[in-house]
């Protein structure tokens, strides 16, 4: 069964924090993009495997932060997939600590082909990766989500135009 949602839990470190005590804005993208490699390996597969002749650079990302983080609080990072063309795929991301959503975001990532020498240019999602992720029912509670802790994750290993 394909992946539509999937969940990380984890703890802020204190590299994360900035000089007022709380979690620098910036890291909150590496949070979603951390949770966005937990989930392809929850999925069997790696977004950027040695060697492979495709990558997926980021092409449009954001975040609203509402809530902050502080050094040890413990928060999940939920990530739903929003979008899936032929080329791309869009997530939706919350960060959750106790009970209450402090930040949400978006990424979109357009798969292209990395051949030496030449820009990298737009491509097809190839099939065995693409099979494994699904749109999740926005609307819906989060249903098929593979949850993580950040633990676990430790042991595991051009824009295109697709409208």
């Amino acid at each position: 069964m394909a992946i539509s949602e999937f969940r990380l839990t984890r703890r802020v470190q204190f590299y994360e924090t900035d000089t007022a005590g709380i979690v620098h804005f910036s890291v909150f993208f590496r949070y979603m993009e951390e949770a966005e490699h937990a989930m392809w390996r929850a999925a069997g597969v790696s977004i950027a495997p040695p060697g492979a002749a495709i990558g997926f650079p980021r092409v449009a990302t954001s975040f609203e932060f509402l809530r902050p983080l502080r050094f040890e609080d413990e928060f999940d990072v939920v990530l739903r997939i929003t979008r899936k063309s032929t080329r791309s795929l869009s997530y939706a991301a919350t960060i959750e600590a106790g009970g209450a959503v402090t930040a949400r975001g978006t990424l979109t990532v357009a798969c292209v082909s990395k051949r030496p020498g030449e820009p990298m240019c737009s491509t097809a999602i190839p099939s065995d990766i693409a099979d494994r992720f699904a749109v999740s029912a926005v609307d819906a509670p989060i249903g098929r989500t593979a949850d993580l802790t950040a633990d676990d994750t430790a042991h595991h290993a051009e824009k295109p135009d697709d409208r």
